[in-house]
């Protein structure tokens, strides 16, 4: 029984001892209150590169880390189709050239010219026959068909030169028409040769040669190779805070216990239903040596920041509201910023106060 007794005892000074230990004093010190993110890197102006036509890739001009200027070519893709297309509209070209159709013209006008002749004939022999008509040397109805003659080769006349109209008009159409699909179909023919939107750098070369591919499919990732951007994700809870300018802290796997400096260009104002964050970009005040795409970080987005602040330490809250006192008293305070260590204490506790961290 003493033996019991004695390990009770030892178990209630060690939980009284322990107690009276850990207590603290509010501290005036700095505080943060800062928002956690974490992103990657990604490169300015970085893109997918997609083909204009579907196809076998035919040639790939560039290789991973190449620079490319705007309008570099990048690859080339064979579609047999088209290339028939364009010979067939070179071929419907040289077929239909006003020039190679001006014998067309020319038959139609000497066919004009014989039925004008024809109509000044058939005017005479009815000038003719008017007098014999007259003097009754033939009949009325012989007139008649003398003038029948003449307004038919009329008419023949009328209507030959309003076909050389019609020819010349439907001869530009076609020759116009023809050189607009050699146009379409050679720049159709050049959507072969995909080419690069920006000046930087090849980063991903997603096919290889021989390769199928359509509009829908990337075949290589471009962006510039001297800027870059900050791409963070932040909880949909924090995002009222969020500002452009804000300072950010960012945190770089790559880069070791060291920490670099950025602010907020700007803020995407829709949430991602799947992940219920938002994205922000920052951009580096002074990029660190080397940066790729897609590196890994972590972020804090500073929203406030005292220099003067009375605090105490996290752990020595209850439910962040209440502290403990001598004897056990709980005591409402009214809290400021807060940060992952620390809480502001704007009243209800002085520097002088004692406060013991609660036995959980």
């Amino acid at each position: 029984m003493k033996i019991h007794i004695s390990y009770f005892l030892l178990i209630a000074i060690l939980v009284a001892c322990k107690s009276k230990s850990e207590s603290v004093s509010p501290t005036v010190g700095p505080i943060t209150e800062s928002v956690y993110a974490s992103g990657t890197i990604e490169s300015d102006d970085q893109y997918q590169v997609f083909p204009s036509v579907n196809g076998i890739i035919q040639n790939i001009y560039i290789s991973e880390g190449d620079n490319v200027n705007i309008n570099s070519k990048l690859f080339s893709i064979f579609n047999e189709s088209s290339r028939i297309n364009r010979e067939n509209a070179e071929l419907n070209a040289q077929f239909s050239d006003f020039e190679a159709n001006s014998s067309k013209v020319s038959d139609l006008k000497l066919a004009i010219e014989l039925a004008k002749n024809k109509m000044l004939n058939d005017s005479l022999m009815l000038s003719r026959q008017k007098v014999l008509v007259d003097k009754e040397v033939i009949t009325a109805s012989q007139y008649e068909q003398f003038q029948l003659n003449f307004q038919n080769s009329k008419t023949n006349f009328l209507a030959a030169q309003l076909k050389l109209i019609d020819l010349k008009r439907q001869l530009t159409l076609s020759d116009k028409q023809s050189k607009n699909n050699v146009r379409l179909t050679s720049r159709m023919e050049n959507d072969f040769y995909v080419t690069s939107d920006v000046k930087g750098k090849v980063y991903s070369v997603l096919k290889k040669k021989g390769e199928m591919v359509s509009m829908q499919t990337p075949i290589a990732i471009i962006g510039s190779s001297t800027s870059f951007k900050i791409i963070l994700q932040v909880d949909e809870y924090d995002i009222i805070k969020m500002k452009k300018g804000l300072k950010v802290i960012v945190a770089l796997d790559s880069y070791k216990g060291k920490s670099f400096e950025a602010v907020i260009s700007k803020i995407n104002p829709i949430m991602n239903e799947r992940s219920k964050t938002f994205t922000i970009e920052a951009l580096f005040t002074q990029n660190p040596p080397v940066l790729y795409p897609n590196l890994s970080l972590e972020a804090n987005i500073i929203i406030q920041k005292k220099e003067n602040a009375i605090t105490i330490p996290r752990k020595y809250f209850i439910n962040d509201q209440y502290v403990l006192l001598k004897n056990e008293k709980k005591k409402y305070v009214k809290t400021g910023l807060k940060d992952y260590q620390k809480i502001e204490i704007i009243s209800g506790l002085n520097e002088k106060d004692v406060i013991f961290i609660p036995i959980k």
